[in-house]
């Protein structure tokens, strides 16, 4: 089984738009649709609380005519437009699809962030987990965010093997980033979300990126787009995983990042298994 995860930043951006911006992110869907994979995450799609326009559908058909669609966007009182989670996955798949909602504080579980998959041997979930915020005026709330998610990732893996993904907005190591010694307080690199990334891995999940690779230095899947040279440089961190429980770290034959050319922000990550 192959599986992608991605950050679009606005699925209507990248589907309707004629912007710079948007024709960089349609060439990633193009490169998606050549990878052929039977499932995808997307996150931070940044739809209105009734989803995906018909045109949206349309588009998305157009582009991956064999699958299938669940999304979930931020309701009231949540922010409009803000967040939301998507999974395209092959019709021939039909998995139980829920929406779970973790005991989050403040709107959190109200901000379409995490959707699951449940198949007969194994779920499938992603999540985009809340950023801290500029001061980080959010890192308390987030970290009950990360406590909470790690107990419900516990909960599905009581159950079957689970492959967990998404934008987790928080680089775990120092090798993690490109520049840890100027971003000890950085929204993403503090101590707090480090240990509960560590915390959630201690329930038994693998980072499958590192499982296949190690400590290869110098691999990022975000690039600041307020630094015009981040990419160019390389300036990047690793916030987006691709976690399977350990019972399934033999399975796994491939977790990289899927090359986005000159499009800075959330390149998209793969995870190939033998499932």
């Amino acid at each position: 089984m192959k599986l992608i995860s991605w950050n679009i930043d606005s699925l209507n951006a990248a589907l309707t738009s004629d912007s710079p911006r948007a024709l960089l992110s349609r060439a990633v869907i193009d490169t998606l649709v050549a990878e052929n994979a039977d499932i995808i995450a997307i996150q931070e799609t940044k739809l209105s609380a009734k989803g995906p326009t018909k045109k949206h559908l349309e588009i998305l058909q157009d582009y991956f005519p064999g699958h299938d669609v669940a999304w979930r966007s931020s309701i009231e009182p949540a922010r409009k437009g803000y967040a939301g989670t998507m999974f395209l996955y092959r019709k021939n798949l039909a998995p139980i699809i829920t929406f779970p909602e973790i005991g989050a504080p403040t709107t959190m579980d109200l901000e379409g962030r995490i959707i699951t998959l449940e198949f007969d041997n194994f779920f499938v979930t992603q999540v985009y987990t809340p950023n801290a915020g500029d001061g980080l005026r959010r890192l308390e709330d987030r970290q009950v965010w990360d406590a909470q998610y790690a107990t419900y990732l516990a909960t599905l893996d009581a159950q079957k093997p689970v492959l967990a993904t998404g934008d987790y907005n928080v680089a775990h190591k120092e090798i993690d980033l490109a520049n840890p010694n100027s971003n000890r307080r950085s929204p993403g690199f503090t101590d707090e979300e480090r240990a509960g990334f560590t915390q959630l891995l201690a329930k038994g999940f693998t980072d499958t990126f590192r499982h296949m690779h190690g400590d290869v230095l110098n691999a990022y899947s975000w690039w600041a787009q307020r630094s015009k040279t981040s990419k160019i440089n390389n300036t990047g961190w690793r916030i987006d995983y691709w976690l399977t429980s350990e019972r399934l770290a033999d399975k796994i034959t491939r977790s990289d990042m899927i090359d986005s050319g000159a499009r800075q922000d959330h390149t998209p990550i793969v995870l190939e298994i033998e499932l």
